[in-house]
């Protein structure tokens, strides 16, 4: 497995990845975070996913159909990263199958938890899905920007402050 990963180190705001790339690699977060996020037509960004200690990310769209990326990544905390490309990868799961077998696991988490965020933006008030951010990305929020968490939960960072200052009088 030597060379299989490569050691990735980066600063804070630095761009992993553009819409239009090419996508051959996904990233394990050893230490740091980043996000993914997309920009529409209006230029508007919106927060897609939050990476940190020990997730993965990449655009996976991109990375399993060979079309271009349509996310963008970018270090939002200094970040130090492993990673494999999709050929390598590949290699690994045929030379140690129980390795192919971790990975659907992680995948099957990941794509439960995209599920859940998708049904929480249909179902729940902001302030929900807040108080549901906050518990999945516990300790986050002193290292990035409120715009970054008002992008993720699809709402302006007006009413991020508002629901903030609601919960800590109530």
């Amino acid at each position: 497995m030597e060379n299989t990963f490569e050691r990735v180190i980066l600063t804070k705001g630095e761009i992993v990845l553009k819409a239009g790339e090419r996508v051959t690699d996904q990233y394990y977060v050893y230490d740091g975070c980043l996000r993914t996020f997309f920009i529409d037509k209006a230029g508007k960004e919106h927060t897609i996913q939050f990476a940190i200690q020990d997730w993965w990310i990449s655009d996976y769209i991109a990375f399993f159909t060979g079309e271009k990326a349509v996310l963008n990544i970018e270090c939002i905390q200094n970040a130090v990263l492993y990673k494999i490309s999709k050929k390598n990868i590949e290699k690994t799961y045929d030379r140690i199958p129980k390795v192919e077998r971790f990975f659907r696991k992680k995948m099957e988490k990941s794509f439960a938890s995209f599920q859940k965020r998708i049904l929480a933006n249909l179902a729940q008030s902001a302030k929900e899905r807040y108080v549901n951010f906050i518990s999945t990305y516990p300790n986050i929020e002193q290292h990035i920007k409120n715009y970054h968490i008002a992008s993720y939960l699809g709402i302006t960072t007006e009413s991020l402050s508002r629901i903030r200052k609601e919960l800590t009088t109530s």
